[in-house]
């Protein structure tokens, strides 16, 4: 649980459930993030063993993200709290009209 309750690391994993990221595709998925943070994030996954970091060599070296098999079998669990939220958005609107009313 403690590896999942960051503010940022649920967004980025659901993002990297797409396939492999660039550091700066996930910037775009995540535009508040700052790039100090993200690094940060990036690094708990990584050292966690459920995202791994593949550098490709070149003139201007592409880093891209992707999850290992750890990190897919979290797969089944964010479609699991998708539907969650589907469910329960309805009562949230309902509750939030009902506030300003």
């Amino acid at each position: 649980m403690r590896l999942l309750s960051g503010r940022w690391r649920t967004l980025v994993l659901y993002y990297l459930i797409e396939g492999p990221k660039r550091f700066g595709d996930l910037r775009r998925d995540n535009p508040k993030i700052s790039p100090r943070m993200l690094t940060l994030e990036l690094r708990e996954l990584e050292a966690a063993g459920v995202i791994s970091r593949t550098v490709y060599p070149g003139a201007v070296a592409r880093v891209d993200y992707e999850l290992t098999e750890q990190g897919r079998e979290l797969i089944p669990i964010f479609e699991a709290l998708g539907q969650w939220w589907e469910g329960l958005r309805p009562v949230l609107v309902e509750t939030e009209s009902l506030a300003h009313d």
